[in-house]
């Protein structure tokens, strides 16, 4: 077989496939064998050669199923309609915002998938094929691709609302050092979702409101559904995001309200002996005529009196509300 080539499903209608066992059955497929799914890693030079010799992709369709980046969008073609999806990155030692691409080229018997990092939506999908439960053509096909990509999020964005939940708590508890770091790694992470689900979305619902050939009716409905979940995905976002905001101007005030706090028990403090300094500074001087040079107990009265004086400040500063 083809290295790169990670399956080649026949579906039977219904429900179940039948896997193309050699490169010469599936270079002599024909669309009244039924409906074709190829799956492929386009990172592998077997897998783009492949690609090339099929008469039903142009270069423009076969540089899009191959190409380094991509927007989730879709695209009509000269033999079909080229989708780009995204979904999160569940592989292990991977950050989820780092999302993972997959591409599809959609006609009436063929479907072509590329991706270049592993999806478990896909292996969802052939696991219901070897059971006898999954979709039955090229419309259910994509529709559960699509469906399969979208449910998954659920998990990534229930944990960020955890974690801001976390970060709410810690507000409340000012003896805990904040962790700034995470809050700005979440608002990254929530800003590199948006970032791709947004496209998805418009992508997906132009899916809805338009004829495809190959998208059925009754799949609509379903694909609806997928929509208004990656509507609401959008949306929590979104308030992930404003949480965050209000999170980080919090604690930027309260930092703020900390700092100007020990900026006026300063500026009191060096109020109330900016006038002792003045007089020691005064009596300090090396100069003769100072009184109270020949007194014994001349010290002890002008320490008395710096004591009355202070006191006396403070109680000033406290009727003042100052203090």
């Amino acid at each position: 077989m083809i290295n790169g080539l990670l399956h080649a499903l026949v579906l039977d209608e219904q429900g179940g496939a039948r896997p193309i066992e050699s490169t010469s059955e599936l270079n002599n497929w024909q669309p009244g064998q039924g409906k074709l799914w190829v799956h492929m890693d386009y990172s592998q030079s077997e897998a783009v050669q492949w690609l090339k010799s099929q008469s039903h992709l142009t270069d423009y369709e076969l540089d899009s199923l191959i190409a380094d980046e991509t927007r989730p969008r879709i695209t009509a073609t000269t033999n079909g309609h080229m989708l780009f999806l995204r979904g999160v990155n569940l592989n292990p030692a991977q950050s989820p915002e780092d999302m993972v691409s997959i591409r599809l080229f959609i006609s009436e018997n063929i479907l072509i998938t590329t991706r270049k990092r592993r999806l478990l939506s896909v292996q969802d999908i052939i696991a219901s094929l070897k059971a006898n439960s999954g979709p039955c053509n090229i419309s259910e096909l994509v529709c559960s691709i699509t469906q399969k990509l979208t449910s998954r999020m659920q998990s990534v964005i229930d944990s960020l609302d955890e974690t801001l939940d976390e970060f709410e708590e810690e507000i409340d508890e000012p003896s805990k050092k904040f962790d700034n770091q995470g809050l700005s790694q979440l608002r990254r992470q929530t800003i590199a979702l948006k970032r791709y689900l947004k496209p998805q979305k418009e992508a997906l619902s132009s899916m809805v409101n338009n004829h495809y050939p190959w998208l059925l009716d009754d799949d609509k409905a379903k694909l609806n559904e997928t929509t208004n979940l990656l509507i609401r995905y959008l949306e929590e976002l979104d308030s992930s995001i404003e949480r965050a905001q209000i999170i980080q101007q919090t604690i930027t005030n309260q930092v703020s309200e900390q700092l100007n706090q020990r900026m006026y028990v300063m500026s009191v403090v060096a109020a109330l002996f900016l006038p002792l300094g003045f007089l020691t500074g005064l009596l300090g001087v090396n100069v003769g005529g100072i009184p109270g040079t020949e007194n014994p107990y001349a010290f002890s009265a002008f320490v008395i009196f710096l004591i009355v004086l202070t006191g006396g400040i403070g109680v000033y500063f406290k009727n003042k509300n100052w203090l």
